[in-house]
């Protein structure tokens, strides 16, 4: 399970970071974990109540958080996030490009609609985002972008739109960072989050039996939780990972090497 994190190890004791879709799941552990370990805040999401929610309760434990709407889909809203964070902060040390969103349809029925709008959040407001707070990394020579793709990025997952595709376009954006951005100070690596139990899939496992049979197609025989992805998210924003740049780091509990082993072989395997 997760260990709870050492402030001094990873220091990034008052180092800025901003963190997208801070508000619930992934986003806000993110957020939560890093101002744990002493670094100043800002949750960015949509759903600015929501970050509010996060951001007074870990203001309330002494820690320096604040929330930002933003819509990073918007280039002037990115811009503008960044330039509140700014004022409010400090130059942006860390970037943690988390926001995302789904819309369920096969190929062939999906509105372009929708697909776009998949693509606005997914992908393309993850560039806006590098963008706007690259700069203050820029001008200081060093940074961190952390970009939260997904598994699916690699294996298709069906009838989930452009969702496989914008999160294979992380990954490919991500890798373009580093080999860009380097020279520059500016480290960019991926995370790829399997299974795991968020507020968005919590109705998933109300279903008899269903976190069994997920959990039997892992490696760790579990559901991951929002904190395993967190401490992966810190440590790449740290400069304890300081020459790891361009990397691709899948955090799904062994599920992606488990293929052979969910090909029924009487005998030898158990999740068939």
């Amino acid at each position: 399970m997760a260990v709870e994190p050492t402030p001094h190890w990873l220091a990034l004791e008052g180092k800025v970071c901003v963190v997208t879709g801070a508000a619930s799941g992934i986003g806000a552990e993110i957020a939560t974990r890093l101002a744990q370990v002493g670094a100043r805040v800002a949750l960015l999401d949509r759903d600015l109540a929501g970050a509010e929610a996060v951001a007074k309760n870990l203001a309330q434990q002494g820690f320096a958080a604040i929330a930002v709407g933003c819509d990073i889909a918007s280039e002037t809203a990115t811009l503008a996030a960044a330039a509140q964070v700014r004022q409010a902060l400090g130059p942006c040390d860390v970037l943690v490009n988390n926001a995302g969103l789904l819309r369920s349809a096969g190929l062939d029925s999906i509105t372009l609609d929708d697909w776009n709008l998949v693509l606005s959040i997914n992908l393309t407001g993850y560039l806006l985002c590098a963008r706007a707070f690259a700069a203050d990394m820029r001008e200081r020579g060093a940074g961190s972008i952390v970009n939260v793709a997904s598994i699916s990025a690699n294996f298709p997952q069906t009838n989930s739109g452009a969702y496989s595709a914008s999160k294979a376009g992380v990954l490919l954006m991500s890798r373009q960072m580093a080999v860009e951005w380097g020279a520059q100070g500016i480290r960019s690596n991926a995370i790829c989050p399997g299974m795991i139990r968020t507020p968005l899939s919590a109705k998933f496992y109300e279903e008899p039996g269903l976190e069994a049979r997920r959990s039997a197609v892992t490696a760790s025989r579990r559901i991951g939780e929002p904190e395993d992805i967190a401490d992966v998210a810190l440590f790449l924003a740290s400069p304890r990972s300081a020459y790891v740049n361009g990397a691709e780091i899948a955090v799904d509990g062994g599920m992606s090497s488990m293929l052979m082993d969910m090909v029924p072989r009487p005998g030898y395997n158990k999740t068939a």
